[in-house]
């Protein structure tokens, strides 16, 4: 049998050389017209390698050095509109001439809040220079210099000669050229590149491969290959090689990727094809992206629209005071002289414009900024520090590693999630099985009691395995008492496989490329029927002690489309075809010889399918070897046909697995992640759509899909695109929309004519495989095939690239107004990490995902109420000062004293919008989860919008001005306190509309706080009393010592807080601003309460709930008419571990 897989991409004809010298007779021309759509490595031959300047094998992934650090980030810093205009802002406050607040107020948050993003890119890109480190040094063991010496990873360059151990990485891609196994194969993991932790076998060329591990012969080694360009293409590579004379095809089989891990093989040795950048590990490396969340895209677009509003009003006031300049101010002259660089009202406007964009830049204050990074970082650590997305097993808490986009969590439509590792742990488990219309392993069907706690004690047989777990004891013992049918379904299981076996440290090893395989094996040595060893031709069982040899005569392997995988073994003179598959494809090849076991094993695999357990038919067949003889050769002719190969190779498997007797079905579970069923349904009803995108084969997908109950019975229809070409892809995607639209024309029908009040809804699934995805992503069908995946509740990608993954990720963020997430735990994710709005990295063991929506559902509510109550604030602070305008010549002078704006934000009201923005739960997490629809708000934007921007402005405007006009109109007419001193003075007026503001903001954001703890009880009355201590320091003799230009309110505050009509308007002007306030606070609660606040007052009436309810979405446990089949081998693989001597380099060992 040929080495070549007939699966592998040809190579084109013209491009390979079929006489011995070709290579030698080409041309320099041609080899350089050929390297403009080819690269061309001279294998050992460093010189003329170095000449094509290939990319080295270092990769970089920092962005600065010690000496660009500072100016660049600086530059990327000031790129942002908001700092760039503080430090506009800062260099006019250092005018004297328009200046009418201290420059400080501008300064110290600037360089905070330039210092902290500083520190924080340093510490980032510090680690990526740390990792990149860590890579580029790993050693790797080349030829150099006539011998293999050990070098770094960053020294590998193009056409070097490599060894590779086991459980070593690979360092680049690499041209596979030997092995150290007989039989020239060795086993690759490419978890980091599509997912699967599936062994993957690659074999050399034979010519190449007959080398093994004769490393003098690698010496003088010399080869000319001739790759295609650098791709990200993980399942193609076309090349030939031009080997002592000849030409040979290359294909991926041949190809070890960089990221991959070899396994189970000693060592192989292999030439470099692609280093570095070129590697098509990087090729599917998205670049960084920064990320902003949608409330980041609102709020700038709002600071905006504040800032038109601060020119407006600074127009306004400008106008205004060159006005009064020129018809009353022309009159105050003699005393208040203009400034000798003014020659008129129009330069005073001119001057008074840029003084009023000063004074009132609190509008769009820095302190928002910083106080928006306190708020993120904080709402990071609940968390990091949640002990409900803590890990205990592995010791692994949640990690936040943005602090960028917390409350974006809560506003996720689409989730993309990877399976292996992310849905499933990858761990299969044997967990029950029927064996000849008898189930065992099933407390609810099984004729024969048992313990389902107790574990069966499987110490007595000397293979046991530790770790392998069964809970029915009859099972054993059945096998233990000689029950035939169960010695042939555990005899079945332990020969019907492509399975390895070896010894290593005295422990007999599989080496398994499908774990479910691995599963079934393991599974009959546990049971005593012991796989011991295999050659191309042999097989030998210990069965019970006993030793059972059988000769193989051949595999029919697994596909796709058969479903199902047979072996033919000789024992004695016995020819016996055992048989497992999918239970459909297994009953249409039955005897029929007794349909009562038929019945029975169906309603057992309808049982364990509804569990969403994997299941196979085992079956087996005597054939007569007078026609085996004559089978054989037809089996040959199709095996060595040169057109048709595979479709003859089928016929012939169809004639001999026919007249099937039914030995039993087996049942496997693909273990999910604690959780991933509850939490799936949770998501939905939160109107999340979830897509999972998975590197893994279709039916393998689809059985994860049934048994997370992404996919389930109650679907109206799930769609599959199998298309192998453009035009029966787009032909699908027009179908199914048609569907669809029939369906719901259907179902409308219906309703309109349906007595209930409930609507019957439409629920689809669509499952694409990556080849068909390809054409679907093309620029002409991507709309498309997005408009059928939006009509759907649930989409499976199975056999996309990493790049597929981003892409896929890119079509729905880039034209859905929706925010993205993508969850994956390995390298194969990272590129729709990047891509989507946010990312998330697990460790592959965490469940209860859902606690992460909690968290941004809570990060978003608190975030909404920080933006809606601090552009409030800010503008009751702010205008105050243009309502004083009016009485003061629109001067731009400031009502307050200038320490009090500067501290406004940072000292008197910061503490409580940080701790309500970091601590604020309008819900427990428990009534989160219970009542999944309130996440729907987040999705919506209804808790921050344009509108809720627009009331918030508002009400801060109608606060101002009573803030302003009831003190001024209760001094106007000259009042006096029991002293018999004036109280219409600027530094006493100041003074009360700065105490009661600060009431007034602390005792709103009191109404906007719904769980009152310690904290918020501190941070709310401690910044209240804080202005009285303010005062009572800065107004005191002792500051205007130290500076009477600056503390110029020396005692003010012993007259304030001594006049009992200056705390009766203090009072009064509380009672007026908050009375709407809290009359539409109990509107909301009370007369027309959302869902969330009916929510509430069902939490406060009835208290906590048990955790037991912490996943209260109804899962629906129906049984379900799919069965899943565990298979997820590649197809071919028997011809690589059941392969005939003559592709090897020596004879197997007779056993």
């Amino acid at each position: 049998m040929s080495a070549h897989s007939d699966d592998a991409e040809q190579i084109p004809l013209e491009e390979v050389k079929n006489s011995k010298n070709g290579a030698a007779n080409a041309t320099t021309q041609d080899d350089d017209d050929a390297s403009k759509s080819e690269r061309i490595i001279y294998i050992n031959d460093k010189a003329r390698n170095a000449e094509e300047k290939f990319s080295r094998n270092n990769i970089t992934t920092s962005k600065y050095t010690i000496l660009t650090f500072l100016p660049i980030n600086l530059f990327e810093q000031f790129r942002r509109v908001a700092n760039a205009y503080f430090l506009f802002l800062l260099i006019l406050q250092c005018i004297p001439q328009i200046n009418a607040l201290n420059p400080v107020s501008t300064a110290v948050p600037l360089v905070i809040v330039l210092g902290i993003t500083a520190a924080k890119d340093g510490v980032d890109d510090y680690k990526r220079h740390q990792s990149d480190k860590k890579i580029n040094n790993r050693n790797a063991t080349v030829l150099q210099d006539g011998s293999f010496q050990t070098t770094k990873w960053r020294d590998v360059n193009v056409g070097d000669i490599v060894r590779i151990e086991n459980n070593q990485h690979i360092p680049a891609d690499i041209l596979l050229l030997s092995t150290s196994e007989a039989s020239m194969f060795c086993f690759i993991e490419t978890a980091d590149l599509d997912g699967e932790t599936n062994l993957k076998v690659r074999q050399p060329l034979a010519a190449t491969g007959k080398i093994g591990v004769n490393e003098g012969s690698y010496v003088n080694f010399t080869a000319k290959l001739r790759s295609e360009l650098p791709n990200n293409q993980l399942n193609k590579y076309q090349g030939t090689l031009e080997y002592n004379g000849e030409t040979y095809g290359i294909d991926n089989e041949k190809i070890l990727l960089r990221g991959c891990i070899l396994r189970n093989t000693n060592q192989i040795y292999g030439a470099v094809v692609f280093t570095g950048k070129d590697t098509k590990l990087m090729q599917n490396s998205g670049s960084p992206r920064f990320k902003r969340t949608r409330l980041d895209r609102v709020m700038n677009s709002l600071v905006f629209m504040i800032f038109v509003i601060l020119c407006c009003f600074s127009l306004v006031g400008a106008i205004l005071g060159g006005l009064w300049e020129s018809r009353t101010g022309i009159y105050f002259r003699a005393f208040l002289p203009w400034e000798t660089f003014t020659h008129n009202s129009a330069s005073i406007g001119a001057l008074l414009f840029l003084s009023y964009i000063i004074l009132l830049n609190t509008l769009v204050p820095i302190s928002l900024y910083v106080s928006v990074e306190i708020i993120r970082l904080g709402q990071s650590w609940t968390i990091d520090w949640d002990l409900k997305m803590y890990h205990e097993k592995t010791d692994t808490p949640a990690k936040a590693r943005t602090t960028t986009l917390n409350e974006e969590l809560g506003q996720i439509e689409y989730v993309f999630s990877d399976k292996t590792g992310t849905l499933t742990q990858n761990i299969m488990t044997f967990d029950r099985c029927s064996i000849l219309g008898t189930v065992y392993g099933d407390p609810e069907l099984s004729e024969r009691s048992f313990s389902a706690s107790k574990k069966v004690d499987f110490s007595a047989n000397r293979y046991h395995t530790p770790k392998f777990e069964f809970s029915d004891q009859n099972l054993l013992q059945d096998c233990q008492i000689g029950v035939k049918p169960v010695h042939e379904f555990f005899r079945l299981l332990a020969l019907c496989h492509t399975v390895m076996a070896e010894e290593s440290d005295g422990e007999l090893v599989y080496k398994a490329q499908s774990p479910d395989e691995a599963a079934l094996v393991e599974a009959a040595r546990n049971f005593g029927f012991v796989f011991a060893k295999r050659s191309s031709s042999m097989m030998i069982l210990d069965c019970l002690g006993t030793k059972e040899q059988y000769e193989l005569l051949c595999t029919l392997d697994f596909n796709n489309v058969r479903k199902r995988m047979s072996v033919i073994v000789r024992q004695g003179n016995e020819i016996i075809l055992y048989c497992k598959g999918a239970d459909t494809v297994i009953y249409e090849r039955l005897d029929g010889s007794n349909p009562e076991i038929q019945r029975k094993t169906t309603d057992h695999l309808n049982s364990f399918a509804g569990e969403g357990l994997r299941t196979l038919c085992l079956a087996k067949k005597i054939i007569d070897p007078k026609f085996y003889t004559e089978w054989k050769m037809r089996h040959h002719a199709a095996n060595t046909a040169s057109v048709g190969r595979d479709q003859k190779l089928d016929a012939v498997y169809e004639e001999i697995e026919q007249n099937l007797t039914l030995i039993g079905a087996t049942a496997i579970e693909d273990k999910l992640q604690d959780g991933v069923p509850e939490t799936i349904a949770n998501l939905s009803q939160a109107n999340i759509k979830i897509w999972v995108l998975t590197g893994d084969k279709q039916e393998t997908a689809i059985n994860i899909g049934y048994s997370c109950r992404l996919l389930t019975e109650n679907m109206d229809e799930v769609f599959i695109i199998n298309g192998s070409n453009p035009e029966s892809v787009k032909s699908s995607i027009e179908n199914f929309q048609q569907r669809i639209a029939d369906i719901k024309r259907q179902s409308q029908g219906e309703n309109d004519v349906r007595t209930s009040h409930e609507d019957q809804v439409n629920v689809f699934g669509l499952v694409i495989n990556g080849d068909s995805l390809a054409y679907a992503l093309e620029e002409d069908m991507k709309f498309e095939f997005l408009k059928l995946a939006s009509e759907c509740n649930a989409i499976i990608c199975c056999r996309v690239t990493p790049l597929q993954k981003a892409l896929v990720v890119k079509l729905v963020k880039d034209n859905k107004n929706a925010v993205t997430l993508a969850i994956g735990d390995g390298a194969n994710d990272v590129s729709m990490i990047k891509e989507a709005h946010i990312g998330i990295g697990i460790s592959g063991q965490e469940g209860m995902q859902a606690v992460m929506s909690i968290h941004g559902r809570w990060d978003y509510m608190r975030m909404c109420k920080f933006l809606n109550y601090f552009f409030y604030k800010n503008f009751a602070f702010t205008l105050c000062h243009f309502w004083f305008g009016v009485f003061s010549g629109f001067s731009a002078q400031a009502i307050y004293d200038s320490w009090f704006v500067t501290l406004y934000n940072v000292v008197f009201t910061s503490l409580p919008v940080i701790g309500l923005a970091i601590l604020e739960q309008d819900v427990n997490d428990k009534y989160s989860i219970r009542y999944p629809k309130m996440y729907v708000p987040g999705q919506q934007n209804i808790l921050f919008n344009q509108k809720i921007f627009v009331v918030s402005l508002f009400q801060g405007v109608c606060t101002s001005l009573a803030l302003f006009f009831i003190p001024y109109l209760a001094f106007y007419a000259g009042a006096i306190d029991y002293n018999g001193i004036t109280l219409d003075n600027l530094q006493f007026l100041g003074t009360v509309i700065a105490f009661t503001l600060v009431i007034v903001v602390n005792l709103q954001i009191a109404l906007y706080t719904k769980y009152w703890n310690i904290i918020m009880h501190v941070f709310i009355w401690v910044s209240t009393i804080s202005f009285i201590v303010y005062a009572f320091l800065f107004y005191s003799y002792v500051f205007f010592s130290l500076s009477a230009s600056q503390f110029s309110y020396v005692r003010i505050h012993f007259q304030v807080f001594s006049s009992p009509y200056a705390w009766f308007v203090t009072a009064v002007a509380v009672v007026f601003i908050l009375t709407p306030s809290v009359l539409r606070e109990y509107f909301s609660t009370t007369i027309r309460p959302s869902l969330t606040e009916r929510i509430r007052w069902q939490q406060v009436k009835h208290g906590d709930i048990d955790d037991g309810s912490l996943h209260s979405a109804t899962v629906k446990r129906r049984r379900s008419t799919h069965s899943g089949f565990a298979f997820s081998q590649e197809p071919g693989i028997s011809n690589v571990v059941c392969q005939d001597n003559t592709n090897s380099r020596s004879t197997p060992v007779p056993v």
